[in-house]
C-alpha cells in the first residue's frame, strides 16, 4: 500500500474530478463546485509538500515506476501546477457565477486537465509523455470554447484544437523517430544510448527537431505562437489564466526533461550538438516578437497573451544556458515559473475584479480611472504589472535577474541574448506601465465596467494568496531559489 503514497497528489486530483462529476449528476441543486475543485487541488499541494522530504523512502508500483518519476522535480511541479490551477479555480468560482456560466463540467475539465499536466511533468517514458500531453490538451481545448454563445470563444477553441492536434502529431512523429534510433521509449535509456554513441545520429537529430517543435507550440514560442492571442482572448478569463500558468509550467517541465535527460547532460560534453542553439533562437524570436506585438494591442487580454510569449523567451534563455551553467540556470527557470504563475494569476484575477455583471474589463479603456474610483481593487493590478515588468521588490524582478545572470555567466552568444532580454524588458515596461497610466491617470469612458471590490470571497482569496507570494518571493527570494535548486538537482 505504501507504494501508492507517492501517487497521492495525482490520485487526489483525479478523485476530485470524479467527485465533481458524481455531484453534478446526483444533486438537483448544484453544489459549490469551486470549493470542491480548489479543495482537491490545495490538498494535492499539501501532499506534495509533505512528500518533499521523504520521497526517497517510497518506490512506485512496478508498472508505474517505468513511466512516472517520484523525485523532487516531480513534486516541485506538482506544487506549481496544482497551486496555479487552484488559484485559477478560485477565480472561476467568482467569474462563472457572475456571468451565468456556472456548470459542473468546467471544474471536471480543469481537474482532469491538471491531472494530465501533472503526468506530463513527471513522465519518464515517451508513452506516458504523450498520454499526459493529450489528457492536458483535450481538456484545455474544451475550456477555451467553454462559452458556447461566443463566436470568439468558438474561434479560439477551433484554432487551438487544429493547431494543437498538428503539433501533437509532430511530437508523436519525433517520438517514433527516437524509438527507431534507440529501440527504447524510456527517456533515461534513450539518453544513455545517445551519449554512448550507439544511436543513429541522423534519426536523433531529426527527432530532436520534431520534439522541440511540438513542445515549443505548448509554451507559445515563436514561430509556433499563432494560436495564443486568439485563444487567450476568446476564452473566459479564468481559462486564459489557466493556460498561461498551468499549461506553460507543464510544457516547460517536459522540455527540461527531454533536452537535458535525452539530448544532453549539462555537466558532460556528450550531448546532441545543436539543441542549445535551437532553444536560443526560439528564445530570441519569442523575446522580439512577443514584446513588440504586445505594444500595439488594444485588449489587455491580448497584451497579456503576447506578453506570455515574451516571458517564454526568458525561460527558454535559461534552458539554453543550462548546458554550461547546470543547476544555476535550471533553478532560475524553475524560480521564473513560480514567479510567473503567481504574477499572471494576479493579473488575470484583477481583470475579473474590475469587471461588472455581464461585461468584462478587457480593454485599456475599461480600466480607465479605476485606481481613483476603487483604490483597493486597483492595488492587485498594480502589483501584478510591476512584477511582470520586473520591478523590485517583486518576484518578477528576481526571476529575470536569475535568468539573465545565468546567461551572462555562460558568455559567448548567450551574453548577447541576455542583452536582448534586457532590451525587451524595457519594451515590456511600456505596455505594462500603460495599464497603470489608464488606471490612475485617465477618466473612465461612458459605460465602462465598474469594479465592485469584495463582491466574491473566492476572487478575493485568490488575489490575496497570489499577491502574498508575489511580494514574499521578492523579499525572500533565496528561500524559493534553494527549493528550485533542489528540484533541478534531479536533472543536473
Amino acid at each position: 500500500m505504501s507504494a501508492w503514497i507517492p501517487l497521492t497528489p495525482l490520485l487526489c486530483v483525479a478523485l476530485g474530478g470524479l467527485l465533481v462529476m458524481v455531484a453534478d449528476v446526483v444533486f438537483k441543486k448544484a453544489p459549490d463546485y469551486a470549493f470542491i475543485a480548489s479543495g482537491a487541488l490545495f490538498l494535492a499541494v499539501a501532499l506534495s509538500c509533505t512528500l518533499w522530504s521523504h520521497h526517497q523512502d517510497y518506490t512506485l508500483p512496478a508498472f508505474f515506476g517505468n513511466y512516472l518519476a517520484v523525485d523532487r522535480l516531480a513534486l516541485f511541479f506538482d506544487v506549481v501546477i496544482c497551486g496555479g490551477a487552484a488559484l485559477c479555480t478560485l477565480l472561476a468560482g467568482a467569474y462563472l457565477r457572475e456571468h451565468d456560466l456556472e456548470r459542473g463540467e468546467f471544474y471536471v475539465l480543469i481537474l482532469f486537465s491538471t491531472f494530465g499536466a501533472m503526468v506530463l511533468a513527471r513522465a519518464t517514458d515517451l508513452l506516458s509523455v504523450f498520454i499526459g500531453l493529450e489528457t492536458m490538451s483535450l481538456g484545455v481545448y474544451s475550456l477555451v470554447a467553454y462559452r458556447r454563445s461566443s463566436i470568439r470563444s468558438a474561434e479560439g477553441g477551433i484554432k487551438y484544437f487544429l493547431l494543437g492536434s498538428f503539433a501533437a502529431a509532430i511530437f508523436l512523429f519525433g517520438s517514433a523517430l527516437l524509438y527507431g534510433a534507440t529501440g527504447s521509449t524510456e527517456l533515461v535509456a534513450i539518453g544513455r544510448q545517445i551519449s554512448q554513441g550507439s544511436a543513429d545520429t541522423r534519426l536523433v537529430m531529426f527527432a530532436m527537431v520534431f520534439l522541440i517543435v511540438g513542445v515549443a507550440f505548448k509554451v507559445s514560442a515563436v514561430p509556433f505562437h499563432m494560436w495564443t492571442p486568439d485563444a487567450y482572448e476568446g476564452a473566459v478569463t479564468p481559462v486564459s489564466s489557466y493556460m498561461s500558468v498551468v499549461v506553460k509550467a507543464a510544457a516547460f517541465a517536459l522540455m527540461a526533461r527531454i533536452v537535458l535527460v535525452v539530448f544532453g547532460d549539462p555537466l558532460s560534453s556528450n550531448f546532441v550538438t545543436g539543441w542549445p542553439s535551437v532553444i536560443a533562437v526560439l528564445a530570441a524570436l519569442s523575446l522580439i516578437v512577443g514584446n513588440l506585438s504586445a505594444i500595439v494591442q488594444r485588449s489587455v487580454k491580448r497584451m497579456l497573451a503576447y506578453s506570455s510569449i515574451g516571458h517564454a523567451g526568458f525561460i527558454l534563455m535559461g534552458i539554453a544556458a543550462s548546458t554550461e551553467m547546470g543547476d544555476a540556470a535550471l533553478s532560475s527557470v524553475f524560480y521564473y515559473l513560480m514567479a510567473y504563475t503567481v504574477s499572471n494569476v494576479l493579473a488575470f484575477g484583477s481583470l475579473i475584479l474590475m469587471g461588472s455583471r455581464g461585461k468584462e474589463a478587457v480593454s485599456y479603456e475599461d480600466l480607465a480611472g479605476v485606481g481613483l474610483r476603487h483604490p483597493l481593487a486597483a492595488l492587485p493590478l498594480t502589483v501584478a504589472m510591476l512584477s511582470l515588468m520586473g520591478m523590485p521588490p517583486t518576484a518578477g524582478f528576481f526571476a529575470k535577474y536569475y535568468v539573465l545572470s545565468a546567461a551572462v555567466s555562460m558568455g559567448g552568444v548567450m551574453t548577447w541574448l541576455a542583452v536582448l532580454g534586457v532590451l525587451s524588458s524595457a519594451v515590456a515596461a511600456y505596455y505594462y506601465l500603460r495599464v497603470l497610466v489608464f488606471a490612475y491617470m485617465k477618466s473612465p469612458e461612458p459605460g465602462a465596467p465598474i469594479a465592485v471590490p469584495m463582491r466574491s470571497g473566492y476572487v478575493v482569496v485568490g488575489l490575496l494568496v497570489a499577491a502574498f507570494f508575489v511580494i514574499k518571493m521578492g523579499i525572500t527570494p533565496q528561500n524559493y531559489l534553494d527549493w528550485a535548486i533542489e528540484a533541478a538537482g534531479r536533472l543536473v
